[in-house]
């Protein structure tokens, strides 16, 4: 599927992704970076190949859970590194939902890695670079008028929606969903929808008979190269794609 439309001004340059205009003013191109970065963008290296195949793997992924009939920004890809999505009003949080215990929180609270967390633990992170993207308690962020509590509520609702729909969904593909970070914005009409990417960048997985890494903890770790994992992880979703059904 293509759309006639016409990339313009660069509008955000962040990590991974590039965000410009269109002559749709409902409209953005995202162009998806050879390059990963860690340690909130402290390190950084370019990597041929990857921008495609975290477009080609969040794609898949928006294109299904869309298909179930959850709100997501996805329009379409255009090609092997852009992807086009509706304009959306950012919500400055990262909603992340923890199945279990991996990275920071292992540290933090000194509890065993990969520990299976029941119930799903819910944390908000304020979205700032310069800030170190910190930690965020309901309260804060009410106080701070980045969110009302009712929108909090539904932002807890949707993540726990996604996290069963790609529970599922990594399940059939023989990986195991560790944790991941959302990001929300709402559209032009108010509707509040999924945005920014679903891939290893913003999720743990592993696989479900050995516990590898499959995320961008093979690059955080330095445990080896990142485009072997990410291309086994597109084959995997490739491999069992099967029509959906509405949530």
């Amino acid at each position: 599927m293509k759309q006639d439309v016409k990339q313009g001004v660069l509008l955000y340059a962040g990590k991974a992704k590039q965000v410009f205009s269109t002559d749709d003013p409902e409209l953005l191109w995202v162009y998806y970076l050879d390059q990963a970065t860690a340690l909130n963008g402290k390190k950084k290296v370019a990597i041929d190949g990857k921008g495609t195949l975290n477009l080609h793997i969040s794609g898949l992924l928006f294109k299904e859970l869309a298909a179930t009939g959850f709100p997501t920004h996805f329009v379409t890809d255009m090609d092997n590194q852009n992807m086009l999505v509706r304009r959306a009003k950012m919500i400055p949080l990262e909603v992340v939902v923890r199945n279990r215990a991996s990275g920071h929180f292992v540290s933090r609270f000194n509890v065993t890695p990969l520990r299976v967390l029941d119930p799903a633990i819910h944390e908000f992170y304020y979205k700032s670079d310069a800030l170190d993207d910190p930690f965020m308690n309901d309260e804060q962020i009410v106080a701070l008028g980045i969110a009302p509590r009712a929108t909090l509520d539904t932002l807890r609702t949707m993540a726990d929606q996604v996290n069963t729909w790609l529970t599922a969904r990594w399940a059939r593909a023989g990986i195991e969903l560790v944790d991941f970070k959302l990001e929300f914005g709402r559209l032009a009409d108010g509707t509040l929808v999924l945005a920014d990417e679903l891939s290893p960048d913003n999720m743990r997985l592993i696989d479900a008979q050995t516990h590898a890494s499959l995320d961008k903890d093979v690059f955080r770790q330095d445990e080896g190269p990142l485009v072997p994992v990410y291309a086994e992880v597109l084959r995997r979703l490739q491999a069992t794609q099967q029509e959906v059904h509405h949530v």
